[in-house]
């Protein structure tokens, strides 16, 4: 069996095995890794993600029908075969897990778009590394909203899936991110990567040189955006953007970013100036991935991971060290920078295929060999978007 064959199998089991019956559909959403464009959707500005081959299955099955209310049952497989129910109506009470809150907050927010959302049961299965900054939690949200919505014979378009999940995402667990991670999960396309602008969510794909590679460098170090710094991040970009009179960071030019700074402070001034240039860096790197111009990915992403590290203060000594060991590396082959949220995860390097081989060496040789915690490396292709399976 493939990888997601095997994730169905276990999905099905699970489903067996939990509610004593067997599953009729499957759905499957993926996560994604971001290439550039870090901390700034909910900046409303300009991101460049893609989907990836690792994704959440969800087996689902209709409501148990002896129960007398209708309910909505499920069973994490990935979290110690955990499992959770909830009533259905106007009120979905939080839980005390996250990955509860997702599952109950798209269940509430498509009840307030009016869906009639049925009863049904949900066994999920994943293979995306968790707390990795690949987007398991949207990938969960996305797979949730499709399943749910689809079982209520009203399955929503990519856009409505991803704002649905981000709700809940936001309400529900408590982690003010933006659209694009459940856009790339949502809206992803095989061999592509996702030109997202956040102000409006218009999308386009765009092509990926066959002559490159995206490898993600997992770091090893684990984090909990609801416990980090993530959201003292996202008020600092808000004061930042009031300041200048902007509803958001992404309508401040480079000349007034430094004419009106005014008394603005050097914390928000730094973190203002990330996301200026943050967004800058997005279209030429769309354009550098079309064409496979590999030095000047090397130019733009070590000028992104500079600034995530210098400016926004969102990286940590370790993924430093890790990102400058393959910079060194692939020499001008291509370029690295850590991706997510930051505070540990992934890295990720976008490289000709002839310098693959120098990432995995770099990292096993002049990476591991003195790390507390030992990074993963692993090539990942661009892929699909959120689907029904069967």
């Amino acid at each position: 069996m493939n990888r997601r064959e095997q994730l169905v199998a276990r999905a099905r089991e699970g489903f067996r095995m939990t509610f004593g019956a067997d599953p009729t559909r499957f759905y499957a959403a993926p996560g994604r890794v971001n290439l550039i464009g870090e901390h700034v959707d909910y900046n409303a500005g300009l991101v460049l993600p893609c989907a990836i081959d690792r994704e959440t299955v969800i087996a689902l099955g209709s409501g148990d029908p002896s129960e007398k209310r209708p309910m909505i049952k499920s069973v994490a497989l990935d979290m110690g075969s955990v499992e959770d129910q909830f009533l259905l109506g106007e009120s979905i009470e939080l839980a005390e897990n996250n990955w509860q809150n997702h599952i109950r907050g798209v269940a509430h927010f498509l009840g307030q778009r009016g869906l009639g959302i049925k009863p049904a049961r949900l066994a999920i299965a994943g293979d995306i590394p968790i707390g990795a900054g690949l987007s398991s939690s949207a990938s969960l949200g996305v797979a949730t909203a499709l399943a749910l919505s689809d079982h209520a014979g009203l399955p929503l378009a990519p856009p409505d899936l991803a704002s649905i999940a981000q709700k809940a995402e936001n309400d529900y667990v408590g982690c003010a991110c933006g659209i694009m991670d459940q856009m790339a999960s949502a809206a992803g396309e095989k061999d592509h990567a996702l030109l997202l602008d956040c102000r409006t969510h218009e999308h386009m794909p765009i092509p990926i040189s066959n002559k490159l590679s995206i490898v993600v460098i997992d770091s090893g170090i684990r984090r909990q955006l609801t416990d980090s710094a993530f959201n003292t991040r996202r008020a600092e970009c808000d004061q930042a953007a009031a300041h200048y009179g902007m509803a958001s960071l992404r309508s401040v030019t480079f000349e007034q970013l430094q004419r009106d700074r005014g008394d603005l402070g050097d914390t928000l001034y730094r973190r203002a100036r990330h996301v200026v240039s943050e967004i800058a860096r997005v279209e030429p790197t769309a354009v550098a991935l079309v064409k496979g111009a590999v030095r000047d990915l090397s130019d733009l992403l070590r000028a992104s991971h500079l600034s995530l590290r210098d400016d926004f203060e969102v990286s940590l000594p370790e993924m430093d060290r890790l990102v400058d060991i393959v910079h060194t590396a692939v020499s001008g082959e291509g370029g690295v920078r850590m991706t997510g949220a930051g505070f540990g995860g992934c890295a990720v390097a976008v490289v000709s295929h002839d310098a693959v081989g120098n990432v995995f060496d770099a990292v096993s040789q002049g990476y591991n060999s003195s790390a507390e915690f030992p990074a993963t490396v692993s090539v990942f292709a661009p892929s699909d978007g959120a689907s029904r399976l069967s």
